[in-house]
């Protein structure tokens, strides 16, 4: 294993989030597109474990598959550059201004919205030939998940939407320590044990995930989930994705930001 120290993968993150603020609108958006489709397969492949095996463990050990497959690939999931891309203005990179920022972040956010919308229809069709049978007990699963994290929240008021909203930053803490892990070395093995663990981790917890959802909520409202698509948005995507933000960014980036590179001198004894 090639390992990176710190003060060097701290800077290839900032790099990182310079790239993606140059990066065109058109790969922008492939990108995210194939991020958002490859983690919505791989959110039904997960629960199509536990359910079959009924062992949710299981389904949480295989669910980093996707997010190893779409790292390597390059692909941008917005949890990702809510880390990274803030890095790249804080630290004055050429051409980074705030605007520049948020065009990257919403160009990702229909990106990644497009891609798993598309693995929704395209595994509830399979699921039910075509809408002409049941979905069975997966579809049912996904159905209950819907229920249970839109309306189930909604019944605890605001201690409910700031629930999902706690939900969403620990699970971009986890995201994003699996981002950040990738770069401590240069060995393709070393990195997808390091992304593994914290997203095996935030799965199995039933932390929120923006992009997760994206696939799921879409996916469970088809196969006949009792909620609206306004519950879907106001009771979890936009508390989601707001803590996603503070989580990804407050908690990983910044703090390794302003540790390894704005350094402050050591203390004399």
């Amino acid at each position: 294993m090639s390992y990176l120290e710190p003060s060097e993968f701290v800077t290839k993150m900032v790099d990182s989030g310079e790239s993606k603020v140059y990066m065109s609108t058109k790969d922008t958006f492939i990108r995210a597109y194939m991020a958002g489709a490859i983690l919505g397969l791989a959110a039904i492949f997960a629960i199509t474990v536990a359910v079959k095996t009924g062992s949710p463990l299981t389904g949480a050990i295989l669910f980093p598959v996707g997010f190893i497959m779409l790292y390597l690939m390059k692909f941008d999931l917005l949890t990702g550059v809510f880390t990274l891309v803030p890095l790249a203005l804080l630290d004055k990179r050429p051409g980074v201004t705030v605007g520049q920022v948020f065009r990257n972040w919403g160009l990702v956010f229909i990106g990644n919205f497009a891609g798993a919308i598309t693995t929704a229809f395209m595994m509830s069709f399979i699921l039910t030939y075509g809408y002409t049978v049941d979905g069975g007990a997966i579809a049912a699963k996904v159905s209950t998940i819907g229920e249970s994290r839109t309306l189930g929240y909604k019944e605890q008021g605001a201690n409910g939407w700031f629930t999902i909203f706690i939900r969403g930053m620990l699970c971009n803490w986890m995201v994003s320590m699996g981002v950040v892990g990738a770069m401590i070395s240069t060995s393709a093995t070393s990195k997808m044990l390091a992304m593994w663990m914290p997203v095996m981790l935030f799965f199995f917890m039933g932390f929120e995930h923006s992009i997760v959802n994206m696939f799921l909520f879409p996916f469970s409202m088809i196969m006949g989930g009792d909620f609206t698509f306004v519950d879907y948005l106001v009771w979890n995507e936009i508390p989601t994705v707001l803590g996603n933000l503070v989580g990804g960014l407050c908690l990983v980036g910044l703090p390794l930001y302003f540790t390894h590179v704005k350094t402050s001198p050591n203390r004399s004894i």
